[in-house]
C-alpha cells in the first residue's frame, strides 16, 4: 500500500488560481503477495523435486500410477499460484482534493469501477473489533457507502484511515 499528501490542503482550497484539482491526498492499494516470482520458482523447484524422489519407490515397486497422482498434486499447486498472482493485479485508488473524493477500483481483469464524492459531505466510517482492530473501512456520502481498503491488514487499514481522516478534515476546515 502507498499513499501520499502531496499539498497542504488549506492552500489548495482557498488558491484561486485553479488548482482546486490538484490532489491532497493520494493512495494506491494493492493486495499484498507475499511471494515474488523468484520465490515462486523456487518452491516449484522444491516441489517437483519432492515430487520425483517421493515417486521414483512407487515406480520401482510397480506403482507407477502414484507418480500421476504427484504430477497432478504438482499441477494443482501451479495452477492455484498462477490464479493467485492473476488476482494480485487488481488494485483500488483513493484520491482526495478540495472537490471530489475518488474512489476506483480496478480488478484484475481491467474492470473499473468509480465513485466520486464531495468532500464537505463525506464521511469517513470505522468498524472496530476490541480483539482483531480495524476490520471494515467505508467512506459514506448522502446515502452511499463504499467499502475501502479490503486488502489490507487492520494495522495498515488503521495507518490509511489516520492520514485520510487528517487530509479529509484539513480540506472541510479550507472551505
Amino acid at each position: 500500500m502507498r499513499y501520499n499528501r502531496s499539498m497542504d490542503s488549506g492552500k489548495a482550497a482557498s488558491d484561486p488560481a485553479g488548482h482546486q484539482d490538484a490532489p491532497v491526498f493520494s493512495a494506491v492499494i494493492r493486495p499484498h503477495r507475499s511471494l515474488g516470482p523468484q520465490g515462486f520458482k523456487i518452491v516449484m523447484i522444491l516441489v517437483c523435486l519432492c515430487s520425483v524422489v517421493a515417486s521414483i519407490p512407487f515406480i520401482v515397486m510397480g506403482f507407477w500410477p502414484v507418480a500421476g497422482f504427484f504430477g497432478l498434486d504438482f499441477l494443482g499447486l501451479y495452477l492455484a499460484f498462477r490464479i493467485n498472482f492473476r488476482q494480485g493485479q487488481s488494485f483500488e485508488i483513493l484520491e482526495l482534493t478540495p472537490i471530489r473524493v475518488l474512489v476506483r477500483k480496478v480488478t484484475h481483469r481491467g474492470e473499473a469501477r468509480e465513485w466520486r464524492f464531495n468532500p464537505l459531505w463525506t464521511r469517513l466510517d470505522r468498524e472496530i473489533d476490541d480483539e482483531f482492530g480495524l476490520q471494515r473501512l467505508s467512506l459514506s456520502s448522502r446515502g452511499q457507502s463504499v467499502v475501502i481498503a479490503r486488502d489490507l491488514s487492520p494495522p495498515e487499514r488503521e495507518s490509511l484511515a489516520d492520514a485520510f481522516g487528517r487530509a479529509l478534515s484539513d480540506v472541510k476546515r479550507g472551505f
